[in-house]
């Protein structure tokens, strides 16, 4: 998954797609907005489709793609639950929402310079 969103144009229609929401955008659209050549847009596409990021269905002519939002959702908790420390980072869920909540501590934040 890492792979796949570390490339420039496919982590821009990533975004595009996170953007569009659950209706996603076809292949054509994503094509446009990026500035990426129809054939060139398949190959990054079919990579994030690849990689389980994104999901796609036909709808008459066009491909509709969508944001695999599972699956980021998992990737992220995952990131936050068992890559780091506790005291930096921490998942909860909201009762009231039903969201996921992640908490950053400010543990990390850079120290102030000091004047010479």
């Amino acid at each position: 998954m890492f792979d796949a969103l570390s490339q420039e144009t496919r982590l821009s229609a990533f975004h595009l797609l996170v953007v569009a929401g659950p209706d996603g955008l076809a292949a054509g659209v994503l094509s446009e907005e990026l500035g990426t050549p129809h054939n060139t847009m398949s190959f990054h596409l079919n990579h994030l489709s690849n990689a389980g990021i994104v999901s796609s269905r036909k709808d008459g002519r066009s491909v509709i793609y969508s944001a695999n939002f599972k699956v980021m959702r998992d990737l992220i908790g995952f990131m936050v639950r068992d890559c780091c420390s506790a005291d930096f980072a921490s998942i909860r869920e909201d009762k009231r929402t039903g969201s996921s909540v992640i908490e950053l501590a400010s543990c990390c934040e850079p120290k102030s310079k000091t004047k010479r």
